[in-house]
């Protein structure tokens, strides 16, 4: 068994946001990056439990720059196999899809496991842009997996409950919460990180179909204002006329 999992680099959400070059770029300045949580917590540990459970080989790989390496080497630390690093500034999803999709072609993968969304742009494509590149069977906001033989058994959310699919691998594999608890590197993990191979390998030349307009930050939260249960006006008229909801 042989299994794939993107991993990306995002902004710490205790960051502080800001845009440069007119709101069209993402400042980096002071700015801590970490995995992407739905990879690293979900995606990568249900990858490894599968491989410990029946066997097999787990590949991290990311799309970006050498930037990026310690936070794949983080996956390495935490237990996969090896990694690679397709170097390339990616600056939409759909290249980083065909991206990952043109490796995946030729390395023999049974399974490729995404976490459901990146928490910076939260935009839920490349998990499914992946399986369209390929041509594989895809499965989305998967809570439960486990393979039996050649075919998986995927639990999903849906709305009111879940079903459970019986699919054939190949499959690609969006995961969401509860498919598995985060693992916390130790020290064996993180001194030989250090050694696994991570190939770094040029791009396929992907184009890109999208482009930054610009970026808005979200509105600041408004101040709560305490109103004395005995001023009743006061309360109706800023219902009325900041609230607006009367």
């Amino acid at each position: 068994m042989k299994i794939l999992v993107p991993i990306s680099k995002v902004p710490d959400t205790t960051s502080k946001i800001a845009f440069t070059d007119n709101n069209t770029k993402f400042s980096t300045d002071n700015v801590q990056f970490i995995m992407n949580p739905t990879d690293e917590w979900y995606a990568l540990t249900r990858a490894l439990e599968l491989k410990e459970k029946i066997g097999g080989e787990v590949v991290a790989i990311n799309v970006g720059l050498a930037e990026n390496e310690q936070i794949i080497r983080k996956a390495l630390a935490i237990g996969a196999d090896s990694a690679v690093r397709v170097d390339l500034d990616p600056t939409d999803a759909y290249q980083v899809a065909v991206e990952i999709a043109e490796h995946a072609k030729s390395g023999g993968y049974d399974i490729i496991i995404t976490g459901k969304e990146t928490i910076d742009y939260n935009s839920y494509e490349v998990g499914g842009m992946i399986a369209e590149a390929l041509g594989w069977n895809a499965v989305a906001l998967v809570s439960k997996l486990e393979v039996e033989g050649t075919k998986a058994l995927a639990t999903r959310d849906i709305e009111g409950g879940t079903e459970t699919l019986e699919v054939h691998l190949p499959v690609v594999i969006c995961a969401t919460k509860d498919l598995a608890a985060a693992r916390i590197p130790n020290m064996k993990g993180i001194m030989s990180a250090r050694t696994k191979p991570l190939a770094v390998v040029a791009p396929s030349g992907a184009a890109k179909l999208t482009s930054i307009a610009s970026y808005t930050l979200p509105e600041k939260e408004k101040q709560v204002k305490m109103i004395s249960p005995d001023n009743v006006g006061e309360l109706v008229r800023l219902l009325h006329e900041e609230a607006k909801v009367i």
